[in-house]
């Protein structure tokens, strides 16, 4: 079973400078959501941005241990901006 913290340092270890936060969505260590804030992210698509994520944890979900992974990617600005609106 998979800790959110443990997906969470491979994404931010993968991505030096990322804000990265996982939630397990199910409480049953195989689903989970993450969103990740990262500049690096600048000028990418967000097939191109979402592959960047699943990279460092790949063999998780080659393996099953990692059954599903959601995300939420953003560059800095569209992050301050999304939450501007939520305000």
């Amino acid at each position: 079973m998979l800790a959110a913290n443990e997906i969470e340092k491979a994404i931010a270890d993968a991505l030096p400078g990322a804000d990265v936060e996982v939630v397990d969505t199910r409480g049953t260590g195989d689903h989970f959501r993450a969103r990740v804030v990262y500049e690096g992210f600048e000028g990418k698509t967000m097939v191109e941005q979402h592959q960047m994520v699943y990279a460092p944890v790949r063999s998780l979900l080659e393996s099953g241990e990692l059954h599903a992974l959601a995300l939420e990617t953003y560059t800095p600005e569209q992050w301050e901006a999304r939450k501007g609106v939520a305000k």
